[in-house]
């Protein structure tokens, strides 16, 4: 039996609504394949797109320049791969927010709903963040998120 790999891939102006346009593009793929609107997975998909892109645009800001969507689905392993690329060289970093801060919690959630995530080299200026989610499934499924393990990979 083939094994059927779906991609989608898009650039985004920088701005915070290029951020919002990638999250709803990719919800809306996502839905494409398939994927049951409000399941968790569905959810997690959209919320570490979300957070990648918002990312992009207000940490890894060129001026003039975009970002990028990539979603690869692969139906035999059941894996949502989100890639988000800047042309900024800053890598993520992961401090620990005070309780009062309004920002610096994308990437504890991005850590709480991927089940892996991490950051590689791109070819020309800047860096690609990653992170893999387990696809959509049917509503009543019980899902469990991964325990989100940084793997910093070049190449």
């Amino acid at each position: 039996m083939p094994v059927t790999v779906r991609t989608f891939a898009q650039r985004f102006s920088a701005t915070r609504r290029g951020a919002r346009l990638a999250r709803l593009l990719a919800a809306h793929q996502v839905a494409a394949w398939g994927g049951p609107r409000g399941s968790n997975g569905f959810e997690a998909v959209a919320l570490v797109v979300a957070e990648l892109a918002a990312n992009a645009v207000v940490h890894g800001l060129v001026p003039g320049r975009d970002f990028a969507l990539l979603l690869r689905y692969d139906d035999e392993t059941g894996v949502v791969r989100i890639e988000v690329s800047d042309t900024h060289d800053r890598q993520p970093a992961r401090v620990v927010p005070e309780r009062d801060d309004e920002h610096g919690r994308g990437l504890f959630l991005v850590d709480a709903f991927a089940e892996r995530w991490g950051v590689r080299e791109r070819r020309g200026p800047g860096k690609t963040v990653w992170a893999t989610v387990a696809a959509p499934r049917q509503r009543d499924e019980p899902t469990t998120y991964g325990t989100g393990t940084l793997v910093e990979r070049s190449g």
